[in-house]
């Protein structure tokens, strides 16, 4: 019997309960953030809270964890009892106490989490100083056991190493020992792999379950993707505009759940099945042979080695095709974009894009040539400048290839009709928008000069499930009406499935497989490309059953 079901058949009092808990904006307790939400969480168990971004699963996070900003939020009713203390009742002082030894957070990005400056031992260290009285011995042998107990390699290289020196599946593991190196009986984990690769997320996902079983951990998991909920989840809260919609075991939400908000959730999630797509056979946009990028890595004047983060990549984009490039984070994918729109210089090249190689052109030519091929990024909100209208940031490119300000400007408006925001909107900030329409504005952006190749990476992975299913139809209409050949970087193969013609699957710098989506998906012939279908989240389980919600 696992640890969930002893506690419920002996019936073990809840590690956390809220109730009927409302956060409002400081200062006017009409604008409720979070209203009247209660849940409960018991020990052994994972409760997962699902959600689009807004929905109020951060703040309801942060509340119990006691880090809303006083300047900005306040909870307004209701009680969170952490092991029957009620929490909002607890001062500063007792709010540090609490940390870490009772409840503990793991937050969305390892880099923001950690002391950029300060070694990872260090930084672990410092929680076993404040809340522990041991020796510097001590506090060492036990880091460095948490360490071990994460499945981190070479403990003591990692005790010693700096953030930046670590891979992002490293930083998340040494958040999550921060968290649990006292062995709180809380945990709370906030988006924890969502910027992660599939099998990295696998990986950290059977990690925190390991730790969960090993000290009979209560969990609260706040997440967006279904499919990570029916990998982990024991009971599901569903939160829609700050307040529940559905509470109720995993099986119930995801095979009957009650309400169409959850249900849309649900069929958000991209099917592994691709649809059958008719050969294309249109004229080659963009043509790759020999793509190679080399670094050097140095240590003062001695060069220690060579990395090859991309080797003798080939691959052709038709016209009106969508070109995947999937693999783990490392394995060259975004190497391999930068290089075709000439970000970085490829060590050896043949980057041809209609009929012209842009690999050797340099000055005033290349800029020309970048009329042709251009490129959507991960995050929306970096990629536009906080200070000028989006109209502007629009214009600007065609601006600068000589366009007229009024046809740039008609331009604009024909561009923000086309991926479905309304013209009236050029005249706003980029902060004004939600993160997809600021992924549209981008794409607009990006279609202003009238490119050739549109190169998307990582552009819908930071989205909630339903608007990156939003995005993803966006990108496929506007590649049925413009032709244009989409190089679609991912890591994330259900991505890849819903709209991409042709694959191919990077390892370490090197094509593993290239082929049809249909074939790759169904039949691959590299084990490589089938450990990246079983890390899928949620991959037994049918998320399409309930079809579109209209």
């Amino acid at each position: 019997m696992s640890n969930l079901h002893k506690a419920e058949a002996h019936g073990v009092s809840p590690v956390l309960e809220v109730r009927d808990l409302s956060v409002s904006l400081v200062g006017d307790n009409s604008i409720g953030v979070v209203r009247c939400v209660s849940f409960a969480v018991r020990p052994g168990e994972t409760v997962c809270v699902v959600g689009e971004s807004g929905s109020g699963k951060s703040v309801t996070s942060f509340a119990v964890m006691g880090l809303l900003s006083p300047n900005e939020l306040a909870c307004s009713g209701g009680e969170i009892l952490l092991e029957g203390e009620n929490v909002l009742q607890a001062g500063p002082e007792r709010l540090r106490a609490l940390r870490a030894s009772t409840m503990a957070m793991i937050f969305q990005e390892p880099m923001s989490a950690l002391n950029p400056v300060e070694t990872v031992g260090k930084q672990i260290e410092e929680v076993l100083s404040i809340h522990k009285n041991q020796s510097k011995r001590e506090r060492r042998e036990r880091v460095l056991a948490m360490l071990e107990a994460v499945h981190l390699p070479d403990p003591k290289r990692i005790y010693n190493s700096y953030p930046h020196q670590l891979s992002g599946g490293q930083r998340q593991r040494v958040v999550i020992c921060i968290a649990l190196i006292l062995e709180p009986k809380l945990l709370i984990a906030d988006e924890p792999t969502t910027a992660l690769d599939v099998t990295t997320q696998k990986q950290i996902l059977l990690l925190i379950r390991e730790l969960q079983e090993k000290h009979n951990t209560a969990v609260l998991f706040i997440t967006h993707d279904f499919g990570v909920v029916a990998d982990i989840a024991d009971r599901v809260v569903v939160m829609n505009r700050g307040e529940v919609v559905e509470v109720g075991s995993r099986e119930q939400i995801l095979s009957a759940p009650r309400e169409r908000y959850t249900r849309m959730l649900i069929s958000s999630v991209p099917s592994l099945q691709p649809e059958p797509r008719e050969p294309n056979d249109n004229e080659i946009v963009l043509a790759v042979s020999g793509l190679s990028k080399t670094y050097d890595q140095r240590r003062f004047w001695k060069k220690e080695h060579v990395v090859h983060a991309a080797a003798d990549i080939d691959l052709t984009l038709r016209k009106g095709e969508i070109l995947a490039v999937v693999g783990e984070s490392g394995s060259g994918k975004s190497t391999v974009a930068r290089c075709i729109v000439r970000l970085q210089d490829p060590s050896a090249r043949e980057i041809t894009i209609c009929g012209e190689n842009m690999a050797t052109v340099r000055g005033q030519a290349l800029h020309q040539m970048r009329k042709r091929v251009q490129m959507v990024f991960q995050d929306p909100f970096r990629s536009l400048n906080p200070r000028v209208s989006v109209g502007e940031s629009i214009i600007e490119g065609l601006i600068n290839f000589g366009t007229p300000h009024k046809t740039a400007c008609q331009r604009a408006r024909d561009l923000m009709h086309l991926v479905g925001l309304p013209a009236d909107a050029l005249e706003r900030f980029p902060h004004q928008f939600s993160g997809g329409q600021r992924q549209r504005i981008c794409i607009a952006r990006a279609l202003a000069p009238e490119p050739d190749v549109l190169i998307a990476d990582e552009a819908v992975s930071a989205l909630d499930v339903s608007v990156q299913a939003q995005v993803l139809a966006l990108l496929d209409d506007i590649r049925m009406k413009t032709s244009v050949g989409v190089l679609f970087i991912t890591h994330d193969l259900r991505v890849a499935a819903q709209i991409c013609d042709t694959i191919m699957v990077m390892r370490q710098g090197r094509m593993v497989e290239f082929g049809p989506a249909a074939e790759i998906l169904t039949a691959p012939r590299q084990a490589y490309t089938q450990a990246l279908l079983d890390a899928a989240p949620g991959r037994h389980w049918d998320f399409q059953k309930f079809g579109p919600i209209q």
